[in-house]
C-alpha cells in the first residue's frame, strides 16, 4: 500500500533536497526512503540491552531479586 506525506521544508532544507536530487539523481521520495532508513538504523543503534532482549527479559526468575544492589552477595567475591 502506497502512502503519501506532505512535509514543510525551510529553504536550507529544501536547498540540500535539491542539490541530493542533482548529485545522486535519485528522486525526492527516493531521498526521504533512505533518510528513514538511516534514522531508524541509528535509533536501532541506541536501543539499551534491554530493549533488544524483548520479552526473553525477566524470563529466568531463578536467583535473588536484589542481586545488583545488595552488597551481601558479593561477601568473598573475588577471592
Amino acid at each position: 500500500m502506497k502512502g503519501y506525506i506532505h512535509a514543510r521544508l525551510d529553504k536550507e532544507d529544501r536547498a540540500m533536497l535539491d542539490e541530493l536530487k542533482r548529485s545522486t539523481g535519485h528522486t525526492e521520495s527516493e531521498l526521504v526512503r533512505r533518510g528513514l532508513r538511516l534514522v531508524s538504523q541509528e535509533l536501532g543503534r541506541r536501543r539499551s540491552a534491554l530493549d533488544r532482549a524483548g520479552s526473553s527479559a525477566g524470563k529466568f526468575k531463578k536467583g535473588p531479586r536484589d542481586l545488583a544492589t545488595n552488597k551481601k552477595h558479593l561477601e568473598g567475591f573475588g577471592r
